[in-house]
């Protein structure tokens, strides 16, 4: 038994992966292009950093997952529920110094603010919970043994994410054109540091859907996978709730 442990012991290997380094590269991309958009003002050199560092936190994330579930070890339910947690910490973070700058504040909205979209948010809100809503579908035929079922909403599902960022870029630019940015003013600063931070949520969530979409469409999609997604795409969704009625409607 000794003799066997010890050979465990002497076989034993840190596994590595690029990856992290890949998403990390991403990250300094998406970075940068935020100085050059509101830092140097140089938009051309801001859209070409955009168009390295997105591709390159897809690929990473979307690699990183595929790689854990090549080796056997997919999302763990457990280290999902303390990730989301965290996740929490730092929106409650950011509400709590919203709510403090918004009570303790003479006049609000403060000079300079635009009118925010009404109707926008709301079909933003109705696509996002839509796509919480197919996810679950596909999640329940998959547990039954469904593979084409589940195949067929999870690609709903991403489209219905994709559809969210694109109304999320299509409302910024908007509002970026009429002079609402994140210098404008305090409320500028929250409004897109919140719904941005909510955003790269989603795109992680819709990393995450697509990692596990070659399985899918191979019908081996694994359930303990797509139980522990899911539970990350709903966290999304709830935390949207509280973006809406405090950032757009308070």
């Amino acid at each position: 038994m000794a003799h066997a442990a010890r050979g465990e012991v002497a076989h034993a290997h840190w596994d590595t992966s690029v990856w992290p380094f890949v998403i990390s590269f991403g990250i300094l991309a998406l970075v940068l292009a935020f100085s050059f958009a509101f830092v140097y003002h140089r938009p051309f050199a801001a859209i070409l950093c955009l168009g390295i560092g997105v591709p390159m936190i897809v690929a990473g994330i979307a690699g990183w997952v595929s790689e854990a579930m090549g080796k056997g070890e997919g999302l763990s339910y457990g280290a999902m529920g303390w990730f989301i947690l965290a996740e929490a910490m730092i929106f409650a973070a950011f509400f709590v110094s919203y709510w403090y700058m918004r009570l303790k504040a003479p006049a609000w909205p403060p000079e300079g603010t635009v009118d925010l979209p009404r109707l926008m948010p709301l079909i933003m809100t109705a696509t996002l919970v839509s796509s919480s809503l197919t996810i679950h579908r596909g999640e329940h035929l998959l547990e039954h043994g469904d593979q084409a079922g589940f195949r067929k909403w999870l690609l709903v599902t991403i489209a219905l994410g994709a559809c969210f960022l694109g109304m999320s870029a299509f409302e910024w630019s908007h509002l970026i054109h009429e002079g609402f940015t994140i210098a404008t003013n305090v409320y500028g600063t929250v409004f897109f540091s919140i719904t941005g931070f909510h955003g790269a949520h989603v795109f992680i969530g819709l990393s995450i859907f697509l990692a596990g979409l070659p399985a899918a469409m191979k019908s081996r999609a694994s359930p303990g996978f797509v139980r522990t997604a899911s539970l990350y795409w709903h966290f999304v969704d709830i935390i949207w709730f509280f973006v809406v009625s405090q950032v757009y409607f308070w």
